[in-house]
């Protein structure tokens, strides 16, 4: 793992979270300054089942979907379990904490500081995107997305 230049934390919740408090969270921590990155993790939901007898066919998963975000469209193709964010600075987690207050009144969520994304590129990030890669995208490329990321353009 390599040093992180700017702060970074990670919030989990006891369970995964449904498309309606992802909205809100992810809609509360934008309004927020002072955050560089956000990344949702959880597992991912296909938008057409995979394998077994039905396989091709669409999936119905209430999960999966599109939300509002910052006033944009973003498609939802995760079952958010945990949000990690990149920070211009410290002063921002009580911010972030008080946001996480307001939309997790019915379940228990967890933050911590420490290093969770990449600062630097990987191979999979220079193979996907070469050596001029933009150095907001390091660490958060998966080689098997044929998509890409959802990326939102933020106020700074």
């Amino acid at each position: 793992m390599t040093d992180a230049v700017y702060p970074q934390c990670k919030i989990e919740t006891e369970r995964f979270l449904n498309p309606e408090n992802t909205e809100r969270i992810l809609n509360k921590i934008v309004e927020i300054p002072g955050i560089r990155r956000v990344i949702i993790n959880g597992p991912n939901i296909p938008q057409v089942i995979p394998y077994g007898p039905a396989r091709g066919v669409p999936n119905p998963h209430k999960a999966r979907g599109t939300i509002m975000v910052g006033g944009e469209e973003v498609d939802l193709r995760v079952q958010v379990g945990t949000i990690l964010l990149e920070l211009e600075d410290k002063d921002v987690i009580p911010k972030i904490r008080s946001a996480c207050e307001e939309v997790f009144t019915t379940m228990a969520f967890g933050m911590k500081e420490g290093r969770f994304m990449r600062s630097t590129p990987t191979q999979t990030d220079y193979a996907k995107y070469g050596p001029n890669a933009d150095t907001m995208m390091y660490g958060i490329v998966d080689p098997k997305n044929k998509t890409g990321p959802s990326i939102l353009q933020g106020n700074k």
